[in-house]
């Protein structure tokens, strides 16, 4: 049974679809257009969660951008681009693997969501929301310093999971990473993977790619 990738356009869902790329299994995809913000009845019809991404493997229906990308990467890929407890790096891999969904994209969309409510800039909430996005990206400049890789110099699913917030997701809160120059070279390496380019072609094919310092033009 082939695996099927449901991917919701400019969505999480293109982590997925960029998984399946570098690992070069074979997989179906699926593409939905939103209607007009939100995920088309289509598609949240498929897991009551109603939010992308969403696989099919068979029998099972799977959600959960951490729980889509490990169970692709030890089911159908042999357990690549996840290192092992006895990898040296194997910490700094588990840390920035749930740091991404855990405590960077939650910042992100908390920013987005007060945002929208037009909170003022003083208050209380928006202060400490804006606090803890520039210590976010901070630690992630930092660590970008001296590595290539979010685990160091091997590639890993911790990378395919946090790219998604540092681009498409620019498109909902514009952001610029101007002061984040290692954050800025990372997309730059990111931009010359071939899986990267060949998924974001297939998944998003008339979306332009944010991965330079400025956010879309258009939100």
């Amino acid at each position: 049974m082939t695996l099927t990738v449901h991917h919701l356009h400019i969505s999480q869902s293109e982590r997925v679809v960029w998984l399946c790329e570098e690992l070069a299994i074979d997989y179906e995809l699926k593409t939905y257009k939103r209607a007009p913000l939100l995920a088309p009845p289509e598609y949240k019809a498929l897991h009551p969660q109603e939010t992308a991404p969403i696989i099919q493997d068979g029998d099972l229906t799977l959600a959960e951008s951490g729980a889509c990308l490990e169970y692709i990467c030890h089911k159908h890929g042999g357990g690549k681009l996840f290192l092992p407890p006895t990898h040296p790096a194997y910490p700094d891999f588990l840390y920035w693997w749930h740091w991404s969904n855990g405590t960077f994209m939650p910042t992100v969309m908390q920013s987005m969501s007060l945002r929208s409510l037009n909170i003022s800039p003083d208050s209380f909430p928006m202060t400490v929301t804006n606090t803890r996005f520039r210590k976010a990206f901070t630690a992630l400049n930092e660590r970008l310093r001296d590595n290539q890789w979010l685990a160091g110099s091997e590639f890993t699913v911790a990378d395919v999971m946090v790219v998604f917030v540092l681009t498409t997701a620019r498109y909902w809160l514009p952001y610029s990473l101007e002061g984040y120059e290692n954050v800025v070279k990372y997309l730059q390496r990111v931009a010359e993977r071939e899986a990267y380019q060949k998924a974001m072609k297939k998944c998003e094919p008339e979306m332009e790619l944010v991965l330079g310092v400025d956010p879309p033009k258009k939100e």
